[in-house]
C-alpha cells in the first residue's frame, strides 16, 4: 500500500536514523514533494537523495502549508533547544513524532502548545534496510488518524509495537533500541576468537558475520522460542553443548546482558531526568 498522509512532513534531523526513515518513505511511495526537511548539515547520503528526489532541505524550508506530521529525529541533548524553533510551524492538526531517546512526552511537551498531538518512538538501526523494530506510545491529544500516520511512517521501516506505559520505554531502549549493538558485539568477539583459533582475519570476519545474520534470520522466521532453537543445534556432549557450557556458567553471558540492559535502561531514565 503507498504510503500518503494528509499534509506535508517535516523531517527535523536528517542523520543517520532520519535519512533511515527517508528511505523507507520513499520506498513506500510516500510522495518526495510532500517532504521538507530541516537540518543545516543533513549527512551527504540524505543530501544526495534529496536532490535527486526533488526534497526541499535547509535550515528554515518553506513549506506549503501547517505540516500533517513534525518528526522529530536530532540527538536528546539537541531537543529542548530546537523545540521552540519548530513550535510555530505546528498546526492545529498536527502529531509531533519524537524518536529523540530518553526524551519524555511531558518533556517534550513542556517545549510545545497545549495540548499537541505527540507520539514517542524508539526504532533501531536495521530500520536502514527495512528490518527496524519500533516501539511508540502516544499522548492523549493524539487522533486514531494520527497514530494510524505515525504507525505508517514506523512500518515503512520494519515492524512497529505500541504500548500504553510510557515507563517501559526505557528498556525498551535497552534492548531493541542499544541491541543491535550487543549482536554487533558478539560478531566481533566471535571473529576475534576465531582469529586466535587459527582462522584467518577475513574468513573469521565472514564466518562470523553470516553465521549470526543466518541465525537471525531463523529466529525470525520461526515460531519455535529462542530456546528451543537453541536446544535443536546443540547434541548431548556435542560441540556446541561444550561451548555452551562456557557461556552459560553463573556469570556468563546471561549474566553480563542482564547488567548490560539495566545499565542503558539506567541511562535512558537519566537521558529524561
Amino acid at each position: 500500500m503507498t504510503l500518503s498522509l494528509a499534509g506535508p512532513l517535516l523531517l527535523v534531523g536528517a542523520g543517520k536514523m532520519g535519512g533511515a526513515l527517508l528511505e523507507g518513505w520513499l520506498r513506500q511511495g510516500l510522495d518526495p514533494k510532500s517532504v521538507f526537511i530541516q537540518d543545516p548539515a543533513p549527512s551527504a547520503r540524505v543530501e544526495a537523495l534529496a536532490v535527486r528526489h526533488g526534497i526541499a532541505a535547509g535550515l528554515a524550508p518553506d513549506l506549503p502549508g501547517e505540516p500533517s506530521v513534525v518528526v522529530i529525529a536530532v540527538k536528546p541533548q539537541v531537543t529542548d533547544k530546537l523545540l521552540p524553533e519548530v513550535e510555530p510551524l505546528l498546526g492545529e492538526k498536527t502529531v509531533v513524532l519524537s524518536i529523540a531517546a530518553g526524551r519524555t512526552l511531558a518533556g517534550l511537551a513542556h517545549h510545545l502548545p497545549p495540548d499537541t498531538a505527540i507520539v514517542r518512538a524508539m526504532p533501531n538501526t536495521p530500520a536502514a534496510i527495512g528490518q527496524g523494530m519500533s516501539v511508540a506510545v502516544a499522548n492523549r491529544s493524539v487522533t486514531p488518524e494520527q497514530k494510524r500516520e505515525c504507525d505508517a511512517l514506523l512500518a515503512a521501516v520494519g515492524e512497529v509495537i505500541w504500548i500504553d506505559d510510557e515507563m517501559l520505554l526505557d528498556t525498551v531502549t535497552a534492548v531493541s533500541g542499544s541491541g543491535p549493538a550487543y549482536v554487533f558485539l558478539l560478531a566481533e568477539c566471535l571473529a576475534e576468537a576465531g582469529v586466535k583459533a587459527g582462522l584467518d582475519p577475513a574468513l573469521a570476519d565472514r564466518l562470523a558475520r553470516v553465521t549470526i545474520a543466518g541465525a537471525g534470520e531463523l529466529l525470525r522466521r520461526s515460531d519455535l522460542t529462542s530456546v528451543q532453537l537453541r536446544e535443536n543445534v546443540t547434541s548431548p556432549q556435542g560441540t556446541t553443548a561444550a561451548a555452551l557450557e562456557e557461556l552459560m556458567v553463573e556469570k556468563g553471558l546471561k549474566h553480563l546482558l542482564n547488567r548490560a540492559v539495566a545499565a542503558a535502561a539506567k541511562r535512558s531514565r537519566e537521558l529524561s531526568s
